[in-house]
């Protein structure tokens, strides 16, 4: 993990009951930074705190489907009465529901849309006004390379991830004025939960193409997230930045 001075800091992080979303809450409160780990599964959600206190983080669970905006204003509130304010929103969100464009449903179309595209802008929305008084804050929106690339198979997903790119671009532009930077990242192929259900053989033809011979970890992608999280980002906005081991190069 880079080294990254976060106290006095506080960070919302959505998604952050597995994976990647555990990994870049544990990273922050590792760092110094308070953490309000989001998530819609309780149980877990509170398995994964309990697990960052131990390590001698600090985090709180918060459950929240963050794709439902008037459960979203709620959990902002009760997150800003708690913290008093967030500095860093790290939107990661995310879910699959995979098929052919033909076969989509358009409830497949919509659960992935509203939890991936629009969760973000609800969730980011809901914590701007905070930054904008404080004239500080890092928003960090996970997308995939399948956002940039495309995917068979997840014409959805990469829409939603597509659209998560876009949504970070412009609001950069719109906040920073205020000294709030706004970026992306586009993880790659990722050692999680959702990835290991994959036949064994397609999970090894997709590390032989990876220049660096591995699989990614969400470790990985908190190491960039701790770098647009930190003060020495601050001329950095606006960006996208690919953690795949060069599997897009």
């Amino acid at each position: 993990m880079i080294k990254v001075d976060l106290t006095g800091k506080n960070a919302v992080v959505t998604g952050a009951t597995r994976g990647i979303g555990f990994g870049v809450a544990k990273a922050l409160a590792m760092s110094g930074a308070k953490v309000a780990c989001i998530g819609t599964n309780e149980e877990k959600l509170k398995e994964s705190v309990a697990e960052i206190c131990a390590g001698g983080g600090e985090a709180k669970a918060f459950v929240c489907n963050v794709a439902d905006s008037a459960a979203v204003s709620e959990v902002a509130s009760a997150i800003l009465a708690e913290y008093g304010r967030v500095d860093i929103v790290v939107n990661n969100a995310g879910i699959t529901r995979d098929m052919l464009m033909r076969r989509i449903t358009d409830e497949m179309w919509d659960d992935v849309i509203n939890v991936n595209l629009r969760g973000t802008f609800l969730v980011t929305r809901a914590f701007v006004e905070s930054m904008r008084k404080g004239k500080w804050g890092r928003i960090i929106n996970i997308s995939s390379i399948s956002g940039l690339i495309g995917n068979a198979g997840q014409a959805n997903y990469s829409a939603s991830k597509a659209g998560v790119i876009g949504f970070t671009r412009t609001v950069s532009k719109e906040l920073g004025n205020r000294n709030i930077t706004v970026n992306a990242i586009c993880p790659g192929f990722v050692d999680t939960d959702m990835t290991r259900v994959l036949n064994p053989v397609l999970i090894q033809g997709i590390k032989d193409r990876i220049p660096v011979g591995r699989i990614g970890s969400p470790e990985d992608i908190a190491n960039a997230v701790l770098f647009f999280a930190s003060p020495d980002s601050s001329y950095v906005t606006g960006q996208v930045l690919t953690v795949d081991g060069g599997l897009i190069m």
